[in-house]
């Protein structure tokens, strides 16, 4: 047999803690524009957000 040459490096807790940064920073910037373009005053933006709905058959009425 041959000796792995790939090796895991360990995680350590300042990697989890920046990765879930990451996920957090781009959860709330998702809701901010999601809660942006649901409650815009311009129709056009709210429109393609209501067509989008319709497209991915999800419920909107």
């Amino acid at each position: 047999m041959y000796p792995s040459t790939t090796t895991e490096l360990p995680r350590t807790s300042s990697a989890v803690r920046g990765l879930l940064l990451q996920l957090a920073a781009g959860a709330a910037l998702g809701m901010v524009v999601l809660y942006g373009v649901a409650f815009a005053e311009s129709p056009l933006m709210h429109n393609a957000a209501h067509d989008v709905r319709h497209i991915t058959v999800k419920p909107c009425h």
